[in-house]
């Protein structure tokens, strides 16, 4: 190795070392609560509450909601000429007043602290006013109610005060032509105020709408009046006076939905008739229902006993994937998930070989809407590989509504890394081995498995038996671009083609004998060492990412216990400041190979370094700060059921093999597998 890649390793060695100072607000280990309790608004990377659809992130600033990030919702916008996830209103920001003088930013306030929830996906945050007000309010992306999000206040006076207290409905800058709306529905039993806007997204593809109503514990008549103020085209705001006495606490909510007319016809009405909705089920209905689904998500869990640091860190990894996704919106799942732009919002590989395999055994019915994702663009892929010489289907690099290539041109993965078809292929197959869905197969897997085998059968070069070849893709390991035989995208291509076999005879559907040919065909390159070789031309130089160890796992190509060490040995030396999911196949491989020591320490080393203030959110990189990185999550939770807790997707459903634990754990416990939400222990 150089220098420079010893200065790199050694880098992340001192970043892992120094962690618990970096993060030195979380301080407990509490399985379900992260607690921020040293808030630095310089250094604060915003937590997010989510529910597969709508995602709201988190500030430093007191009442202020950083950005609402909207699912399935793109247009063309910003980096790279490529459609990009849109930002909605800041539909839940708020501001107050206490006799008089608002509270406007973190220097006014004294014991800020935010928690977020894990278990029942909120955000709290308590703070303190002078020797006026202590103040608590909540966040929360309604779980049971995809487009609709509340916050909770309760402020309790230190003094007789008077508060005035507003919903500020906010308009991002990339939103255009902005219109906004107050009306008033008055009944005998309720009075309903609507604070709504509606804008056109960059282009004016879309049209987004978000809404929003105050709940009060008054009776009807008792209720504060509303007040609306316009400030400019895009910032708007209803607001209340109230008395309160000293030693009195108040409690208001406001609740609201976001929508576009990527999910509905007609957003500005839809927008309204939902909030409507949200304000008559009542503030308790709306949360028990709410706390009701998370605790249905948890059903599926993973329990560390002996290591509480490490099982709030995998909650925290759960909880992300939980939220960032959603069962039957046929959604995919981007790198960033619903945290913020990064990406683009896009999906990836990092859908289906990282954080799909975990849903797949903790939530099928999520992961068949990630799959659904792939089977609704199946028509566009089949014309992308069309345009490119190619039958079959060969999906795009970068996916977002269209399914349609959306990789910038200067990204030479867009037309070159072509592993991607595979890696659906695969998805696909693993689907119906762990539910057994024959008909799914026959209706949805089938088509996949079979247009993305053709793809690889049209992409390979024959030069004779025994001398296919795969030329000119980029690698797994982005870092080799325009290479031939690259380890992983052959591997990948032998699988899906073997796993199309499988399908069709399942089916009974005679499958096309070229398929077992090319598979059979399709070179694994070795050094004469045995190690396997990355690609025709790799000499040894570092890489970015796993790419060589996925052929033991997950594509168990290579097998044989000491050829997956020489694997391993080789290849992790090689790694440099890559995404964090690179060491969790190291760990994956390390506990396989009855080194669990070795592989908690890959485990820890994958994340640990990438954690940001004040609540631990991951970055992709140890040097990187774009979070959160739910690819590196998915990752790390794979090594847990898959590494420490032995789980294999076989052709026949979910086997567990036999592994040890690390010496520091007693046990750990892994619920609600599968369709019949089997539990596994290890101890």
């Amino acid at each position: 190795m150089t220098n420079f890649t010893n200065i790199r390793k050694l880098t992340r060695i001192i970043l892992f070392l120094l962690l618990p100072i970096s993060v030195n607000a979380q301080t407990n280990n509490d399985p379900w609560l992260v607690k921020a309790n040293s808030i630095d608004p310089s250094n604060y990377y915003g937590e997010t509450v989510a529910n597969g659809m709508i995602g709201i992130v988190s500030s430093a600033e007191p009442f202020k909601t950083k950005d609402v990030v909207l699912n399935g919702a793109f247009d063309l916008y910003g980096r790279g000429r490529v459609s990009n996830i849109l930002k909605s209103f800041n539909f839940l920001n708020m501001y107050l007043e206490v006799n008089g003088s608002r509270i406007e930013n973190f220097n006014q306030v004294t014991n800020m602290q935010q928690t977020l929830d894990m278990k029942h996906g909120n955000l709290n945050t308590k703070l303190d006013y002078q020797d006026k007000a202590s103040i608590s309010y909540t966040y929360y992306a309604l779980r049971q109610l995809p487009y609709c999000g509340l916050v909770d206040v309760v402020i309790t006076a230190k003094k007789d005060i008077e508060i005035t207290a507003a919903s500020v409905m906010e308009a991002p800058d990339m939103l255009k032509d902005v219109q906004n709306y107050y009306n008033e529905i008055d009944r005998p039993h309720v009075k309903i105020s609507l604070l709504t806007s509606q804008a056109k997204s960059p282009t004016g593809k879309l049209i987004l709408a978000s809404s929003t109503s105050f709940m009060f514990d008054e009776e009807h008549g008792q209720e504060p009046a509303i007040i609306h103020e316009m400030w400019d085209n895009n910032m708007h705001l209803a607001k209340f006076k109230k008395k309160i006495k000293a030693g009195e606490s108040y409690h208001y909510t406001i609740v609201g939905s976001s929508i576009t007319s990527a999910h509905h016809d007609d957003p500005l009405n839809e927008a309204e008739r939902l909030t409507i909705f949200a304000k008559l089920e009542g503030h308790d209905r709306l949360l028990k229902f709410h706390n009701e689904a998370w605790d249905k998500l948890w059903e599926s869990d993973i329990q560390i006993e002996g290591d509480p640091q490490t099982q709030q860190e995998v909650h925290s990894m759960m909880y992300h994937l939980y939220a960032f996704a959603r069962a039957g919106t046929a959604y995919s799942l981007s790198p960033m998930g619903l945290s913020g732009l990064g990406y683009n919002g896009h999906a990836f590989w990092d859908t289906e070989l990282w954080m799909y395999p975990a849903m797949l055994m903790l939530h099928p019915d999520i992961a068949k809407s990630l799959i659904q994702y792939r089977f609704d663009r199946l028509k566009e892929a089949k014309h992308n590989a069309f345009s490119h010489g190619y039958k079959g289907a060969m999906f795009p690099w970068e996916s977002a509504m269209s399914g349609n290539e959306e990789t910038p041109v200067w990204a030479l993965s867009g037309p070159f890394e072509h592993h991607i078809t595979a890696d659906i292929g695969i998805a696909a197959w693993n689907y119906y081995a762990v539910t057994q869905d024959k008909q799914w197969l026959r209706e949805v897997g089938w088509p996949l498995l079979k247009e993305t085998a053709d793809f690889w059968a049209s992409r390979v070069e024959r030069n004779g038996v025994g001398n296919f070849a795969i030329k000119n893709v980029v690698a797994a390991d982005e870092w080799a671009e325009n290479v031939d035989n690259n380890a992983f995208t052959n591997a990948a291509a032998k699988a899906n083609l073997n796993d199309a076999v499988k399908a069709a005879k399942i089916l009974e559907i005679t499958p096309d004998d070229d398929w077992a040919l090319v598979a059979k065909n399709i070179p694994i390159l070795k050094f004469e060492s045995g190690v396997t070789k990355e690609h025709a031309t790799y000499k040894g130089e570092d890489i970015k990412q796993a790419d060589v160890n996925l052929l033991a796992y997950p594509l168990h190509e290579v097998s044989d216990p000491e050829l997956i060490g020489k694997d391993l040995d080789y290849y992790q030396q090689r790694v440099g400041d890559g995404p964090a999911m690179t060491d969790a196949i190291f760990a994956i491989l390390h506990v396989r190979l009855g080194n669990p020591d070795k592989g908690l320490s890959s485990f820890k080393q994958g994340y640990r370094p990438n954690k940001r203030p004040p609540f631990g959110v991951l970055a992709e990189t140890a040097t990187g700060n774009n979070p959160y990185f739910a690819t590196g999550a998915g990752g790390m939770i794979q090594a847990m059921l898959s590494g420490f807790g032995g789980l294999e997707i076989t052709d026949t459903g979910i086997k567990q093999l036999p592994v040890k634990l690390p010496g520091s754990w007693k046990s750990l416990t892994i619920k609600g597998i599968g369709v019949s939400k089997e539990t596994y222990q290890v101890k």
